[in-house]
This record gives C-alpha cells, sequence and structure tokens, in this order.
C-alpha cells in the first residue's frame, strides 16, 4: 500500500502539472504570435514526441523496473518548463514541447506496470487502476482553475517556472523514498518472459483494441484544442480553466463509483465511449444544452472510460509484459493525441471540430468487435525489480 500511495503522489503532482498548462499554453502560444493552425501543430507535436519514449519505456519498464524512468520523467520535464518560461517565439515553444512530450512519455507506462505489479488478483488491479483514475481526476480539478490564477496574478513565466520546481522536487523526492522498496516489488511484480525466447504477448492482443484508447485520446486533443479558443482564448485564460475544472468534477464523480469495477472493463468503456459521443454531439448545437452541463457528463464518461481501459488490456494481456502493454496503449493513445488537435487546426474555420469527435467516436463503436481474455499464465520466479 506504501507504494501504491507513494505512485499515486507523483503522479498527482505529474498530472497537476500538466493540466495546469491546458487553460493557459493555447493563450501564451496566441501571446507570442502563434496562428491556430501552428498551436494545431503545437499541441500535436507534444503526442507525435511520446511515440519513441513509450517504445523506449515498455522495454525498459519490463527489463530495469520503474523507478529511473519515473525520477527521470519527474526531473526532466520540470527543467523543460523553467526552460519554457524563457520562450519568446512560437518556434521555440514547439521545440520544448517536442521534447515535453518524450520525456513525459516514460512516467505513465512505469507508473501503471508499477501499479499492476502490486498484486495478482484482478479485481484489486481494478482498485488500483481506479485509484490511478482519482489520482488524475484529483489532479485535473485543482490545477486548470489554479493554473490560470496564476497567470493572472504572476503571468505566464513566473507560472512556468513554478510548475518546472515542483516537478523537479517530485522527482528528486521518488529518488529517495522509491528505493527502499524494490525487494517487495520483485516479489510481486509480472512474470518474466517464457524460457523459449523472447517472444512479446503483444501480438496475441489484435491490433484494433488499440483503436478504443486511439479515438478516445483524438477525441480528447480536439477538445483541448477547440475548448480554449471557445472560452476567448487569450482573454478567457479564467473560463478555460473553470471548464476544465468542471470537465474533471464529472469525472471524479463517475471515478469515486468503486463498484463499477466489478463489471466487465469492456463493455463500461463502450457504453463510456457512447456517452462521450452523446456530450460532443450536445457540444455541436449551442443553446441547445448547456455547457456546462456538456462537459460535466462528458467528464463522467472519461471517469469511467479510462480506468476501463487500463483494466481491458490487463485481462487481453494475461497479465504478461505489462510495461510493454502499457506502453503499446500509451503509443495508440499519443497518436490520437497528436492527430485530434491537428485536425481541429485545420477544420477549425470550415467544420465543427466536435462534430468530427462524434462521428469518430460513433464510427469506433460500430467497427470495434467483442474482445477475448487471455489466460493467466504462470509466475515465474526470475522476475526483473519493478524499481
Amino acid at each position: 500500500m506504501k507504494i501504491a500511495i507513494g505512485l499515486y503522489f507523483f503522479m498527482f503532482i505529474a498530472f497537476f502539472d500538466l493540466h495546469a498548462q491546458y487553460p493557459i499554453l493555447t493563450p501564451f502560444a496566441l501571446s507570442i504570435g502563434a496562428a491556430p493552425a501552428f498551436i494545431g501543430w503545437m499541441m500535436g507535436i507534444y503526442a507525435l514526441t511520446h511515440l519513441p519514449g513509450n517504445l523506449l519505456a515498455g522495454h525498459g519498464v519490463d527489463k530495469h523496473g520503474s523507478k529511473r524512468y519515473i525520477v527521470f520523467s519527474l526531473t526532466s520535464a520540470g527543467i523543460v518548463l523553467l526552460l519554457q518560461a524563457h520562450v519568446t517565439e512560437p518556434w521555440q515553444l514547439l521545440g520544448l514541447r517536442s521534447i515535453s512530450g518524450f520525456v513525459l512519455a516514460f512516467l505513465s507506462p512505469a507508473c501503471l506496470a508499477l501499479l499492476a505489479s502490486l498484486s495478482k488478483d484482478t479485481v484489486t488491479q481494478g482498485k488500483l487502476m481506479a485509484g490511478h483514475g482519482v489520482t488524475h481526476t484529483l489532479a485535473s480539478v485543482l490545477s486548470p482553475a489554479a493554473g490560470a490564477f496564476l497567470v493572472n496574478m504572476a503571468g505566464f513565466s513566473l507560472t512556468f517556472q513554478s510548475l518546472g520546481w515542483v516537478l523537479i522536487a517530485a522527482g528528486i523526492i521518488a529518488m529517495f523514498t522509491l528505493r527502499g522498496q524494490a525487494a517487495f516489488v520483485q516479489r510481486q511484480s509480472a512474470p518474466a518472459l517464457p524460457a523459449a525466447g523472447p517472444k512479446s504477448i503483444l501480438p496475441e492482443i489484435p491490433i484494433y483494441y488499440y483503436a478504443l484508447p486511439f479515438g478516445v485520446a483524438c477525441s480528447q486533443g480536439i477538445l483541448f484544442f477547440e475548448l480554449p479558443l471557445h472560452a476567448g482564448g487569450l482573454n478567457g485564460i479564467l473560463h478555460t480553466g473553470i471548464y476544465f475544472s468542471i470537465l474533471s468534477l464529472g469525472s471524479l464523480v463517475t471515478l469515486s463509483m468503486l463498484f463499477l469495477h466489478r463489471y466487465s472493463p469492456y463493455l463500461r468503456a463502450l457504453i463510456g465511449v457512447l456517452a462521450l459521443a452523446l456530450c460532443f454531439f450536445a457540444l455541436t448545437m449551442p443553446g441547445t444544452v448547456p455547457m456546462e452541463a456538456s462537459l460535466f457528463l462528458m467528464g463522467m464518461s472519461k471517469g469511467v472510460i479510462f480506468p476501463a481501459v487500463s483494466s481491458m488490456f490487463i485481462e487481453l494481456s494475461g497479465g504478461q509484459r505489462l510495461g510493454s502493454v502499457f506502453s503499446f496503449q500509451s503509443i495508440a493513445m499519443s497518436l490520437g493525441s497528436f492527430l485530434g488537435p491537428i485536425l481541429a487546426g485545420q477544420l477549425h474555420q470550415k467544420w465543427s471540430p466536435y462534430f468530427l469527435a462524434f462521428v469518430l467516436l460513433m464510427l469506433l463503436l460500430i467497427l470495434l468487435p467483442p474482445y477475448r481474455k487471455l489466460p493467466k499464465q504462470p509466475i515465474s520466479a526470475d522476475t526483473p525489480p519493478a524499481l
């Protein structure tokens, strides 16, 4: 339990800093002369540079454990934010966002793999994934409004510096507090590869299952691009922060319903995607449904989807190579997060990006087939350490 609490703390810090930037990045880019299409690429490049980091993280976490990647990710992201405080040109912001996307790509697979390795019981694993979702949501409830408030009080530069130093401090704390737990995690971590050879479990998971996190992440990328512009861009930072906090409050409601993890994760994910699609459709008709209500319901949908997707991939993998499994899940989400804001930036003047998100999610529901669990594999005594 101490390991889980420690991981939740580090994830809270990382998510807090990440979500605090959502309402201020677009206004900041506008303030240094970036065009809407460029902002779409700036947001997309962050997700694109996740890909090499995700690939390296999957193999590295399975081989070396999670600790070094958690420390590296937190500390490096903090240094990037310190540099971001001194940006004066759009291309500089683009470069730093690409670096930030790469270094933060290691954090999620490392934390999720370590969390999943703390128990071999699927119900307990579901609770741990729900705890990850609650941590994420609590951070995202507070951080958008906090980030917007800091910018209004102190300006962009001091805000980025403050967030950067918080991440660096979290990385230093992780370096020392996770050190003494390697032996405990080693006994309970995921199974090693079979003796027959280095065959990965990933080919046994059909590639089309990764369309689920891809489609959801793409729709979220569209939302994160469009919502700040809808709220007024540079002049609507506080409104944007409030909108993102409403979104997160909705997620907190469903994440607090711990009984949900007893139901099929695949079914939960599909129901959540349907509700998410309907919320995007409501956003295409301003005035029909209050935006605050649509965002709150959208947050509730996300609170169902993300823990369900993580639990689904644990079941699909049969409990093997969790670092690689979550790495490929993160890759799918990174691709979606890359394409979403770019498509929204290109279509912003002609079509409603919200309608594009609705169509994408409905196609996902129509085309995605049922799934089957893989059997649990025998636990090997020669398990690599998780830290």
